[in-house]
């Protein structure tokens, strides 16, 4: 019987990053159908981040470092109110600096400056807004923001080879028919996978006297999803 060997690539790329690389060499047998393919899968984050700053100045260190622990106190407390424990907010750095005036000949220490920066990850995305209002309100702390994240990753790579497999065997099968063939068993399969995961920061906005009763910028919009790719390559038997 007439050696049937075919070779169908199909490449895409996602953000810039080709999935047509170096490729595992297969030594073509008979009978044989050795095809690759591309999959996807679009994740919703399931874990939210936010930042913020801790500040405080004062004329000395230990005023400074006083205010910005009371200024700490009440973001436990907040946590605390919306049944989140102190603990799970992670510290970023902690810094004490002084501050010079450089205006005269001789610079001049003038005061001190405490900045703490801590990141809090929520999956209970209901807790974002009350929280960020609640530090709004309490205007003590500085540079807000909220990213959204996918952890889960393990799911959303097996979710883009599945649709990779599948684009791959049914182009198999799509080879096989038109050569009057039938689709055997897989004698042999590659995965390779991309990560496209990323946080997205984005800022918040303020409150202030005036505008609280607005809409949000973000209000009623999705979290950006993070997208996986996968490349299957499959050898099958022919029948």
């Amino acid at each position: 019987m007439k050696c049937l060997v075919t070779m169908l690539a199909i490449f895409v790329s996602f953000g810039g990053f080709s999935l047509g690389q170096d490729r595992p060499t297969v030594t073509a047998q008979p009978n044989t159908i050795f095809v690759g393919a591309d999959g996807k899968f679009e994740a919703s984050p399931d874990t939210a981040v936010i930042q913020f700053n801790i500040s405080a100045q004062e004329t000395n260190s230990r005023a400074a470092y006083d205010r910005a622990s009371k200024a700490a106190e009440q973001v436990r407390q907040i946590l605390r109110t919306n049944a989140i424990e102190p603990s799970a907010a992670q510290l970023g750095f902690f810094s004490i600096e002084p501050v010079y005036d450089y205006k005269v000949a001789k610079r001049k220490l003038v005061a001190y400056h405490v900045n703490v920066n801590v990141s809090l990850k929520l999956k209970d995305f209901s807790k974002i807004a009350p929280i960020i209002e609640q530090l709004s309100g309490a205007d003590i702390t500085d540079d807000q923001s909220v990213g959204y994240q996918l952890d889960d990753i393990d799911a959303a790579k097996t979710k883009a080879v599945e649709d990779a497999y599948k684009k791959a065997r049914a182009s198999a099968e799509a080879v096989a028919h038109s050569g009057g063939r039938t689709l055997g068993e897989l004698l042999y399969a590659s995965v390779d996978t991309v990560e496209n995961i990323r946080t997205t920061p984005m800022q918040m906005m303020e409150r202030r006297a005036g505008i609280a009763a607005a809409a949000a910028p973000t209000e009623e919009f999705s979290p950006q999803t993070s997208q996986v790719t996968a490349h299957v390559n499959a050898m099958f038997a022919l029948k």
